[in-house]
């Protein structure tokens, strides 16, 4: 209501004006005392010059057009930290759990699995998977065949080519996406333990701790296995 002159109206209309509380500036309008100015000047008012309508509507649709966004910014930020609570407890029940999530870093447990996936965006002719141990070796190669789109599972029992088990620990896996005489390569996830979740700021994604990768947005796990 930046068109009322809130420190003068009251003296002018001859009314007291309401105290003001410590939290509220002397030129700020609430709309109790908004409600009671209009009141006043309604009374007040020189009868051979009334107020005309429309400056009557325009200023009590200034008004609720104030009103109303902040009690629309109210409702929103009400909604806001409903949806994040939500998403926190829905994610505080993924700790302990496996998640699959983008990265060619899979570790080979001490029980010798070795669990990805393949994100294939289109079917392939044939997919072939390769596993690299920290030296850049090739260790292991699968042929998968012919595979529709969708998650492609990748097992792997930790024997190499010649039937010898390897050490345990993060391999690198990728993927060979044929397609005719096209090769392309594949989206690696692999799965990973939720440690722990952290909340994030209003209006920011969760932070999951998982094993081997440390931080990642909850927005990045696409399957929770």
């Amino acid at each position: 209501m930046s068109d009322i002159d809130t420190k003068n109206l009251y003296t002018d209309l001859g009314i007291n004006k309401p105290k003001q509380t410590e939290s509220k500036a002397n030129d700020k309008l609430g709309q109790a005392e908004f409600l009671e100015l209009m009141t006043a000047q309604l009374k007040f008012q020189d009868p051979l010059k009334p107020m005309e309508n429309g400056e009557f509507l325009a200023q009590m649709a200034q008004f609720g057009t104030v009103s109303g966004i902040n009690e629309l910014n109210s409702a929103f930020s009400s909604m806001s930290a409903a949806f994040q609570s939500n998403q926190a407890l829905q994610a505080s029940t993924m700790v302990g759990r496996s998640v699959l999530v983008p990265s060619d870093q899979v570790r080979l447990s001490d029980e010798g699995q070795l669990k990805a996936a393949v994100d294939l965006e289109q079917p392939a002719s044939q997919v072939v998977i390769n596993v690299h141990n920290a030296s850049g070796q090739l260790v292991h190669r699968i042929d998968m065949g012919r595979q529709q789109a969708g998650l492609l599972n990748v097992e792997w029992n930790g024997m190499n080519a010649d039937g010898d088990r390897v050490s345990p620990g993060l391999y690198t896996v990728s993927a060979e996406l044929h397609q005719g005489d096209n090769v392309s390569a594949g989206n690696i996830l692999t799965a990973v333990q939720v440690e722990s979740v952290t909340l994030g700021q209003a209006g920011q994604d969760l932070t999951l701790t998982v094993s081997d990768l440390g931080d990642i947005s909850m927005s990045q796990i696409r399957k929770i296995m």
